[in-house]
């Protein structure tokens, strides 16, 4: 078969035929490799191409050496990649073809080849064991071509040897089964066994590589069928999430935000049912600190979020939340966990509402409150916490000498100081929790 795409020929820059013209010139192979032949099957077009050759990375080396191409990310040229750049503006990462000589689950001890056969034979899925010629021409050795037509998503072979090769390759299946699959549950019997007798081998794959995984997998395609999938098949505990995640709750979750463009960790959120499995699942994952927050907060706040309220009220409470306690201005991160904790509510038009709102800044600073009693540090706290209540309540309106002129109302400096010790304590998020 040959494409003849408009896809396919939008690739073609002058870049990629130039490093299609210095392979030729040196006699050595090149084809267009993986995912980005699977994507112009489906009439996509791809984000990034990768590229495989019959030239080793030492060849490959000494070639753009000897015509001056600038080579990038040399780390890379250990496991058979070499990146180079191309008129300085654009970059290829071109793999040497491999084979696998031993796999502990994790990662691959591999051998440098010429067969395309052998390279295809250790790939994944067959859908994206496939190249393709500059001509258009795609090679496919193990039915890829056939598969992409009838969006079926199968291993290679022997679905229990690919696995076993890397477990990463378990997620990998509910990924791809999202992006290719006509319908949400057409997965096959022996698939889903080979899946279930190996699920165990997921505890050795780093918490990093699982959940480069598992954020594509909960705001992709069927999430709401795949997760549960995943969830029967054993996969919970091995991922931070235990045997028994709010599954309900997720799909909920997931079918009324999806529209919105939410935040892996917003949705992933809905299957978490307390403070202290969010700390599980990062204790596995080893979260971003603001993935994290983000989940305490949707954790903490979804139950009054999706209360009844008259439509004033809804958004006056989602305004107020954009106020951390005692920051006493909205910061960039509170208003954008808020908009995802709407998002996880599923209202658009309130999210629209938010989203163009720029919340106002507290004029209340230190250095106005002159009183004595005032101005020791933990009760200065309190009485800035105090005015910044009054201010949010009033929907932000009191001016600078309203406010000052209620500090005859706040409480003693004693009562204050309790008060402070007794709030710091609640409020006290577990930031940097991590066992």
């Amino acid at each position: 078969m040959k494409l003849d795409s408009p896809e396919f020929h939008s690739l073609l820059t002058a870049e990629l035929l130039e490093v299609k013209r210095l392979f030729d010139k040196h006699q050595y192979e090149i084809r267009i490799a993986g995912g980005a032949v699977r994507d112009l099957l489906m009439g996509i077009r791809p984000g990034d191409v990768d590229l495989a050759t019959t030239a080793t990375p030492d060849q490959m080396i000494e070639m753009f050496n000897s015509e001056n191409v600038r080579m990038l990310n040399k780390r890379g040229e250990k496991h058979g990649t070499v990146t180079c750049r191309i008129n300085d503006a654009e970059n290829f990462e071109i793999t040497t073809l491999r084979v696998d000589i031993l796999c502990d689950g994790r990662r691959a001890e591999v051998e440098f080849t010429t067969d395309w056969m052998l390279d295809a034979s250790r790939r994944d899925l067959t859908v994206n064991s496939m190249f393709l010629g500059f001509d258009g021409t795609v090679f496919d050795y193990f039915g890829g071509l056939d598969d992409v037509e009838k969006k079926r998503v199968a291993f290679v072979g022997d679905p229990e040897k690919r696995i076993q090769e890397d477990y990463l390759r378990i997620l990998r299946y509910f990924r791809f089964y999202g992006r290719v699959a006509d319908l949400p549950n057409k997965h096959e019997e022996s698939t889903l066994e080979a899946i279930r007798t190996n699920v165990k081998g997921l505890q050795g794959i780093s918490g990093e590589r699982i959940w480069v995984e598992l954020k594509k997998i909960v705001v992709g395609r069927y999430a709401d069928t795949l997760v549960r999938v995943m969830l029967e098949c054993g996969i919970g505990p091995y991922i931070g999430l235990g045997n028994d995640g709010n599954i309900e709750e997720f799909c909920r979750v997931y079918c009324r935000s999806k529209d919105l463009e939410p935040e892996p960790m917003t949705v992933l959120s809905a299957l978490l049912t307390s403070e202290d499995e969010v700390y599980t699942l990062d204790d596995r994952l080893k979260l971003s600190s603001h993935e994290r927050i983000l989940s305490v907060f949707i954790v903490l706040h979804r139950g009054e979020a999706i209360m009844s309220r008259e439509e004033e009220a809804r958004e006056r409470y989602f305004k107020h939340l954009c106020f951390e306690p005692f920051a006493h201005k909205a910061e960039s991160d509170s208003k954008r966990r808020v908009c995802e904790l709407i998002k996880y509510i599923g209202d658009g038009v309130l999210l629209n509402k938010l989203q163009q709102w720029n919340p106002p800044v507290f004029p209340i600073r230190g250095t106005m409150i002159v009183e004595e009693k005032y101005r020791k540090g933990p009760i200065m706290s309190m009485v800035l916490a105090k005015l910044f209540e009054k201010w949010r309540d009033s929907d932000f309106k009191l001016t600078v000498e309203e406010l000052l002129d209620s500090l005859e109302d706040l409480p003693s400096p004693e009562s204050l100081q309790s008060e402070y010790a007794t709030l710091r304590k609640k409020f006290r998020w577990k930031k940097h929790r991590r066992s």
